[in-house]
């Protein structure tokens, strides 16, 4: 294993090798290195003085072993080349057969390497499969089971990005099966969480997330932060294909969270896009903008065309459902134009596949005994000659083709930089633009909300636990007073008989309207107005008859449109909310969805709500008024669903209602300026470092 990790680190350098101590040479601060400390980088120094003066190549290889396991991603992905070409010009060199075994294992450790730019960095799977098959031969060779098992490992991910499924399989199982004949538990989460993309790629679930759970706890074992990440993250996306998107996003918070501790930028921008993904199913699009936009960015920085694809897709889908289709077009061209740079080899690909499968399978089928003989054979051909002129005309071609490569993509580089520079700045721009607007609607918001002083003067000993999800909110609270001074007429379908009112009453409620956001905002205002409607307008004060009368105005405002918009055949839910009026000690209390309790004697009253809410439903019963004499410190609570249902704590759970009964209770004493400050602390610490997932209103008033 120590010689695998050795590999992948390892940076030689090729060309002009002697003459680099002339004109080359580098000291340690002109790299871009780790962070090192004092004695690290005197050793650091040392090795590169033997590396440039040294005439022995164990020496000099020894040396650039310690330099190289310094180097960052960049210095390193330029070093590959130079690696690859040292390798083999120590090759042609006489060596004894243990030397030659060291070097050509260094040669296959090149050889992922320059597989992994090949994938990764450049987007080019023809020529990642191509150093990949050459690795695992080499593997084989030197009858090295560990890296034989990591080549078929990432053979199999070549084959799944080209849609060849089934060759996948079969690679990523042979991979599974010799680290576990190997017992390398180091390296096993990589074969299993690849078999779970399998399945979940053909649907299957089930075994998906089995495979991926089981890749999470050996990571977890042998406590491997980027294989935990990267697991979590695989996790999220099979939620997201089985449409429980609430999960999804737990798993995919937890997972970017250890991608920011490590600074992994690929696995943020990956989880970040997979994050505005979620919102964007959910038609939160200001939260799946701004995610799939950092994604975008960071893509760009790290230069990775498959990322800036994915992204430019998903930011052209929500600039769609904004209403915004001119910047949604320039973001799908740059996702083709990324999509093409990724497989502008299209055509070559599946001659490559084809004809590295016969390679391989014809490796396979000859044993060792067979090999050698056949080597030697070739090696005493009278046909060497003509193999040379034949291999130098192939090379001049290969040469010339990628000569006329390189210039192709400088080219297409330059007018991506362009493109990509003019996107990030009309974004930024729009950027602004929304937020402006959206901090706008707050304000318009937080005037329909009750003053401060109103609710302090009616109801002096109260809290109103107020935390939206996002900048607006479908959760408002709501209040109306009424001096008690005179009568107030009432009538409607359930009672025609004038209420006469001669203590002061106050109305006040708890509501949550269908979504959060801007979408949840904007319903919000109708419903409010509603309710001052059907007070205002219709004189009506008991909690029941206030609800019916709100439904009525709030289907009625909806089938405004329906000859235009038809907007009932989406706006179904409305609101729910618990309303209450109360009158010296009498309390009176209607609720849609959304319950009453009342602390008495240490103990929760609990009243349900009617199971239907403001709105369009399959059934429009009278609303149910309840009525209750408080006794001296009783204290009621009404409140949306947002503080249950938030997920959190160690295992990611809902907090649920009898967890917040069992924290009223416990803090039933303290006054209700404290009882507020703990309510909120203990949501927060629930909450953690996962985001909330609705807007929370909490309503409480001790008599």
């Amino acid at each position: 294993m120590k010689k695998i990790v050795f590999i992948l680190f390892f940076i030689p350098v090729i060309l002009f090798a002697q003459k680099f101590a002339d004109k080359d040479y580098y000291l340690v601060d002109s790299l871009n290195l780790k962070e090192l400390s004092k004695a690290d980088r005197t050793i650091l120094d040392s090795c590169l003085m033997k590396f440039h003066t040294s005439q022995n190549d164990t020496i000099k290889l020894r040396a650039l072993s310690v330099i190289c396991d310094n180097l960052m991603s960049e210095v390193w992905s330029e070093y590959q080349f130079k690696q690859y070409g040292y390798i083999e010009e120590v090759l042609r060199k006489d060596l004894s057969e243990n030397e030659k075994n060291v070097v050509l294992l260094m040669k296959s450790g090149s050889l992922n390497n320059l597989g992994l730019i090949a994938e990764f960095q450049e987007g080019d799977l023809p020529k990642a499969l191509d150093y990949y098959l050459k690795a695992l031969h080499l593997f084989e060779e030197l009858e090295n089971k560990n890296g034989e098992a990591m080549m078929l490992n990432r053979i199999g991910t070549v084959y799944n990005s080209l849609s060849d499924t089934e060759e996948a399989l079969n690679f990523f199982l042979k991979s599974l099966k010799i680290y576990e004949e190997l017992g390398e538990e180091n390296e096993i989460a990589n074969p299993l969480n690849n078999l779970g993309s399998y399945y979940s790629g053909v649907m299957d679930y089930r075994r998906s997330l089995d495979y991926y759970l089981h890749s999470l706890r050996v990571n977890e074992k042998v406590n491997d932060v980027q294989g935990i990440g990267i697991s979590l993250s695989n996790i999220g996306k099979l939620y997201i294909d089985m449409k429980e998107l609430d999960k999804a996003l737990i798993y995919f918070i937890k997972s970017v969270n250890l991608f920011k501790e490590n600074n992994d930028k690929n696995g943020i921008a990956l989880v970040l896009s997979n994050i505005g993904k979620i919102y964007y199913l959910q038609e939160d699009y200001t939260s799946a903008l701004i995610n799939a936009k950092q994604s975008f960015n960071i893509s760009q920085e790290i230069g990775y065309p498959k990322r800036i694809s994915i992204s430019a897709m998903l930011l052209s889908d929500i600039l769609i459902a904004q209403g915004n289709k001119a910047e949604a077009l320039d973001y799908y061209k740059l996702h083709i134009l990324m999509r093409d740079s990724i497989s502008n080899e299209t055509t070559k690909t599946d001659a490559i596949r084809k004809q590295s499968k016969f390679e391989y399978d014809k490796q396979k089928a000859i044993d060792d005994a067979t090999y050698d003989k056949q080597l030697a054979i070739e090696q005493e051909s009278k046909a060497k000659q003509k193999i040379v002129i034949y291999a130098s005309a192939g090379g001049v071609t290969l040469l010339t083709f990628f000569l006329i490569f390189v210039a192709n993509r400088l080219q297409v580089t330059r007018k991506q930089k362009c493109i990509i520079e003019e996107a990030h700045e009309e974004l930024s721009e729009k950027n602004r633009e929304i937020l402006d607007s959206i901090n706008y609607a707050k304000r318009i918001q937080s005037a329909i909300l009750p003053a401060d002083e109103l609710v302090a003067k009616n109801l002096p000993d109260s809290f109103i636990l107020y935390k939206p999800k996002a900048i607006v909110a479908g959760d408002f609270y709501w209040m109306e007073a009424s001096t008690g001074d005179g009568t107030r007429g009432v009538s409607n379908e359930k009672n025609t008989t004038p209420i006469t009112q001669h203590s002061p009453l106050i109305l006040f409620a708890a509501a949550d309207c269908t979504g959060h956001g801007v979408p949840g905002a904007m319903l919000s205002v109708v419903c409010h107005n509603a309710l001052n409607r059907s007070v205002r307008e219709f004189g009506l004060l008991d909690p029941g008859e206030i609800l019916d009368k709100t439904r009525e105005i709030v289907i009625d405002e909806f089938d405004k449109g329906k000859v235009e918009d038809d907007i009932t055949s989406y706006v179904k839910d409305g609101m729910d909310i618990a309303l209450c009026s109360l009158s010296g000690n009498t309390l009176q209390y209607s609720g849609a969805n959304n319950p009453l309790w009342i602390i008495r004697d240490n103990d929760i009253i609990e009243t349900k709500a009617d199971k239907q809410p403001i709105g369009r439903f399959r059934r429009s019963d009278l609303f149910t008024t309840h009525v209750f004499e408080l006794q001296k410190k009783d204290i009621v609570y009404i409140f949306s669903d947002g503080y249950v249902d938030q997920f959190g704590g160690e295992k990611g759970k809902k907090f649920k209602a009898k967890a917040f009964k069992e924290l009223l209770l416990s803090i039933q004493e303290k006054t209700m300026k404290e009882q507020k400050a703990i309510i909120d602390m203990v949501f927060e610490d629930w909450k953690g470092d996962l985001e909330q997932i609705d807007d929370v209103c909490v309503i409480g008033v001790r008599v």
